[in-house]
């Protein structure tokens, strides 16, 4: 129930520690993350609420947090490991877009001034993104904002791949097994890639880039 009032009231919604959730919660974020609403059922009726609402999940790679560390031994059994993973159903694998691994910091370098992009010059691009897909949706006649609101139906009137950048793309999901659910959501991250880049077709490397993002959690 509290995890279904967040998913309406708040943009965002971070949730650590996520396999440790119980498996009924995490697959209660299959609706939302789906339909943009939640369902909520009681014994005197039901009600459904809008819920557009950016999730944000962290997770070790494993019970323990020490699988792939150089200085720390794993001590999980396959079958800890193999219970934790299943945690994470399929359909919910799926509906999450974006998965990034993140290794150990050292804590000497904790303090150290970053190298990265400054935040000021990401927010411009971002903003500049978000323009772009509100004109394009705009001239196209459909009353959405981004780009993770585009339907089946959007994606083959709205986002028009070259022959070469569709055959990376079915080959890739070929190999990868993706389902029809991650194939439409990797044009989706593939098209917001190139929005932030300015650049006005989708290309081959935009496509790469957003199946790097396809989860590796049950590789």
């Amino acid at each position: 129930m509290f995890i279904n009032l967040l998913m309406t009231i708040c943009e965002t919604t971070i949730l650590d520690e996520f396999p440790e959730f119980e498996k009924r919660v995490i697959e209660s974020l299959r609706q939302p993350l789906e339909d943009n609403i939640v369902s909520i059922s009681r014994a005197k009726g039901s009600a459904i609420f809008p819920s557009n609402f950016i999730l944000v999940a962290a997770m070790n790679p494993c019970p323990c947090g020490n699988a792939g560390s150089k200085k720390k031994a794993c001590i999980c059994k396959p079958s800890d490991l193999d219970r934790y993973k299943r945690k994470l159903s399929g359909p919910i694998i799926d509906r999450i877009d974006i998965w990034v691994s993140v290794g150990n910091v050292d804590y000497k370098k904790l303090g150290e001034e970053g190298t990265g992009e400054h935040s000021e010059k990401i927010k411009a691009r971002v903003i500049g993104a978000r323009v772009r897909q509100k004109e394009r949706f705009k001239k196209l006649g459909r009353d959405i904002a981004t780009n993770s609101e585009m339907n089946v139906k959007d994606l083959s009137t709205m986002v028009k791949l070259k022959k070469e950048v569709r055959d990376l793309l079915d080959d890739s999901a070929e190999h990868l097994g993706l389902s029809a659910r991650a194939y439409h959501r990797v044009i989706k991250i593939a098209r917001t890639i190139a929005d932030l880049e300015n650049s006005p077709e989708v290309e081959s490397n935009h496509i790469l880039e957003a199946i790097q993002y396809r989860p590796k959690v049950n590789a």
